[in-house]
């Protein structure tokens, strides 16, 4: 069969093209009328192209965003009508039909070139037109590429691809499940998994060396800028390995990943490795952005008997800024203002002169030693300023001391935003207490192994436990989770009772993994590194919605699909619910 016009992606067409007819098919972006020659750009997945007629009559009735294809002839454009902003800038089609596939309606939710400064619920109800916008469509190819990308690393690094259930028994993992009602039998329930946790075991168990999956996730917990209701991650584990084997997996992952995916240095290998108490202490955080040069040192000796009765016998956790005097007043209000809105009564400060002595209302509370004592430890030189946060809870002034870090280091402009800071947050606590309920929680993951086995909990308090869990992180966002798992069923319900879990809720709740591990299991270790985060980390996007193709909203709906949605009364009759 003869075709006269052959079929081209509008972004391929290029000055070779000239002469030559063509069928292009895409979206209409725009009309254009310059009395009597009409402008119409025609975009599709690969580019925008022009195309150009004298005949209204060929336009009549074209509505924008409509799909179309139409047939022409490529001519070369005026030098002066050049768009040097697209790749088919120095061309166009000259139009001899076109054909309306379909017409969309003229009034839009929003233009598509401008979607993302429209509200989000308004574009994740119309999501399939916010993926039109070019720059949310390449969040998504991105996506495709970086999955592609870690499928091949995976298995050049020999592991082997499984996919675990979607449909499980629900598992008390720190999170709350998605739970799904059973038809056939009444009163029980599946769950969604939150991790593919105990599956991933049981394959070491079964004897394979090294599992992976790009695994979807769930949890039922409030949404926020990096998390969301339904997240995927790349969920790996290994058998007859240590924490140092992931290590040199999850670096090597992370350092390819992201020097094939971005300009951006990237932390050589091995990644910096921090232990957790060392880095609530000099960061205030468990996932400290290391861009940031600034310290928290602890002085909290230095106030044990001071006279300034806030800081008395309180945990005093300072921040050293050098060459900070000049800033005025106005500068160190603003401050004072950021502390109040986080919580804290408000931050005190002093600044050290020429002479080296100290201007600033909490001086006078010091005593000559302690002067002496503070520039010591904290290395005071002419116009540093030393911040100071204080609370009598451990974990309040780590946490307070690490916002003052992070607004200090944007206010200062001290964040090197061409860079991405790895680092493995190790020795994480195996317990914490709840401050509200009194009682012990997991910190990290339940199935972790303690650093000195059964024996740690014969021989330590439990606050001093600590275990083989680590956390990748990258300018100050969690990255990858994982540890060493606890293999010794004994030592495991340990951990278990500590939490308040009976012997017999453990087994029960946990069966599979507890029988398996009779018959011969494997020491393992894992991670798992967030898809979401590493491409929102790679797009420098501010939330997880942006890189997903149908995110729930920040409220936790499916605005597009319209769910949480209600259900018949046969539906829930079919599972034995009843709403109360």
């Amino acid at each position: 069969m003869n075709i006269k016009y052959r079929s081209i992606y509008c972004g391929d067409v290029k000055e070779k093209e000239i002469g030559k007819e063509v069928r292009v098919a895409g979206w209409v972006e725009n009309i254009r009328d310059h009395g009597g020659v009409i402008f119409v750009d025609i975009r599709d997945e690969h580019g925008l192209l022009q195309v150009v007629s004298n005949d209204d009559s060929i336009f009549n009735g074209l509505t924008k965003e409509s799909a179309v294809t139409i047939k022409g002839t490529i001519r070369k454009r005026n030098e002066d009508d050049y768009n040097d902003k697209i790749a088919t800038g120095t061309v166009e089609l000259l139009v001899d039909e076109l054909t309306v596939l379909g017409k969309s309606l003229n009034e839009l939710p929003f233009q598509i070139q401008s979607s993302t400064s429209v509200s989000e619920d308004i574009r994740l109800k119309y999501r399939y037109l916010d993926l039109r916008n070019p720059k949310v469509h390449d969040n998504i190819v991105l996506r495709s590429k970086i999955l592609k990308f870690l499928r091949e690393k995976m298995d050049k690094l020999g592991f082997t691809e499984v996919q675990t259930p979607i449909i499980t028994a629900s598992s008390p993992e720190g999170a709350r499940d998605f739970i799904i009602p059973s038809r056939h039998f009444k009163g029980k329930f599946y769950a969604l998994p939150q991790a593919p946790q105990i599956f991933k075991e049981l394959l070491m168990v079964s004897g394979f060396d090294k599992y992976y999956q790009i695994a979807p996730c769930f949890r039922d917990e409030d949404t926020r800028a990096d998390r969301t209701l339904e997240f995927y991650q790349l969920d790996f584990e290994m058998a007859f390995v240590d924490e140092e084997d992931v290590y040199k997996v999850g670096e090597d992952i992370f350092y390819d990943l992201f020097t094939s995916f971005s300009d951006k240095k990237v932390s050589s290998k091995p990644f910096r490795r921090i232990p957790y108490k060392e880095a609530m202490l000099k960061y205030g955080t468990d996932k400290p952005d290391l861009r940031n040069p600034l310290q928290i040192i602890d002085l909290s000796e230095v106030f044990s008997n001071s006279n300034f009765k806030p800081f008395r016998g309180a945990i005093v956790r300072a921040i050293k800024v050098d060459d900070l005097a000049s800033k005025p007043n106005s500068w160190f209000n603003e401050l004072v203002e950021y502390a109040k809105k986080i919580g804290m009564p408000g931050i005190g400060y002093i600044t050290v002169m020429d002479d080296m002595s100290f201007k600033g209302p909490i001086d006078k509370f010091l005593t000559p030693e302690d002067r002496e004592n503070l520039i010591s430890k904290a290395g005071l030189k002419k116009d540093s300023v030393l911040f100071f946060i204080a609370d009598f809870n451990e974990l309040v002034a780590a946490k307070f001391a690490g916002m003052i870090r992070t607004e200090l280091g944007k206010r200062l402009n001290l964040i090197d935003k061409n860079c991405y800071e790895f680092c493995i947050i190790n020795d994480f606590p195996m317990f914490e207490l709840d401050e509200k309920t009194g009682k012990y929680e997991f910190c990290h993951n339940p199935f972790s192994e303690p650093h000195g086995g059964i024996k740690d909990y014969n021989d330590k308090k439990i606050e001093d436990i600590l275990a083989y869990q680590y956390d990748f992180v990258c300018n100050g966002n969690e990255m990858a989770s994982g540890a060493v798992r606890n293999t010794d069923l004994e030592c495991l319900m340990k951990g278990f009772s500590v939490v308040g879990y009976t012997e017999k809720e453990v087994e029960e709740r946990f069966k599979s993994l507890f029988t398996a591990f009779k018959y011969g299991v494997p020491p393992h270790a894992g991670m798992a590194p967030g898809i979401d985060r590493i491409i929102m980390l790679l797009q420098d996007e501010p939330n997880l919605r942006e890189v997903q193709a149908f995110p729930i909203s920040a409220s936790g709906q499916d605005l597009m699909m319209g769910c949480p949605s209600e259900l018949t009364e046969q539906q829930l009759r079919e599972v034995h619910i009843k709403i109360r």
